[in-house]
């Protein structure tokens, strides 16, 4: 069984997983957006856990977004940082998709769902505005990420058909859009996790599907655009 190495850091919350053959360690974060000061010492924490050295890594997983600018970068960097000292492969994993994966496992053994259950993980693009992708029952994406603004008439169409399970930070702020909706599930507090990477690698770790550690870039999906300081005084 190889050993990856799972690193998620798309959202304000990070975290670390790896599965050692038996069961799957993990460590997160309790403080908010302190991605840069901690994940270094997270992953040498999670190692020692599993009482493995970073040689003994077969590859690194990264959540590549999309999600925050800044997160995501401190990700990557830190994941490619690993690749390139430990002569690792890079495995790139989609945010939305880990969390719907999670999500699925999160209410599989539930018989209120079936065949046309659909899953919407949404992260927070601040403002109104989320990146959200659609996603069946075997976590097939049937449409394409996106950031879009939610309105009460958003998912008109899949709500009338079945049930559309929506999470992450993104989906908490929608929430009152679907009050009215009863096919329309949130799965409350439930956010992107390393843990939910850990099988998503493994069957890529499988079929060799590896990045090119030089070129690759996290999936922004917008533009970073900086906050303009606000200027109280010249002195």
């Amino acid at each position: 069984m190889p050993l990856i190495l799972n690193i998620e850091t798309a959202t304000q919350y990070c975290s670390v997983a790896l599965f050692d053959g038996n069961r799957t360690l993990l460590e997160q974060s309790k403080e908010k957006n302190a991605h840069a000061e901690i994940i270094t010492a997270m992953i040498e924490k999670l190692l020692i856990e599993a009482g493995a050295i970073p040689s003994m890594l077969d590859a690194v997983a990264v959540s590549m977004g999309p999600g925050s600018y800044t997160g995501l970068r401190i990700g990557v960097s830190t994941a490619k940082g690993l690749c390139y000292a430990l002569d690792k492969p890079l495995i790139a994993i989609s945010t939305l998709q880990a969390l719907a994966y999670g999500s699925r496992n999160h209410i599989k053994n539930n018989p209120e769902y079936s065949e046309n259950t659909l899953f919407c993980p949404m992260i927070d693009a601040r403002r109104m505005e989320v990146y959200s992708a659609l996603f069946d029952i075997n976590i097939r994406q049937v449409r394409e990420t996106k950031a879009e603004i939610i309105t009460e008439n958003s998912f008109s169409e899949e709500l009338q058909l079945g049930h559309v399970i929506f999470s992450g930070d993104g989906a908490t702020k929608c929430k009152s859009f679907f009050k009215q909706k009863p096919n329309a599930i949130f799965l409350d507090d439930f956010l992107p996790s390393a843990r939910f990477m850990v099988e998503i690698a493994l069957k890529k770790y499988n079929k060799n599907a590896f990045e090119d550690i030089a070129y690759f870039e996290p999936f922004y999906l917008k533009d970073f655009i900086a906050a303009k300081p606000k200027v109280k005084g010249l002195y």
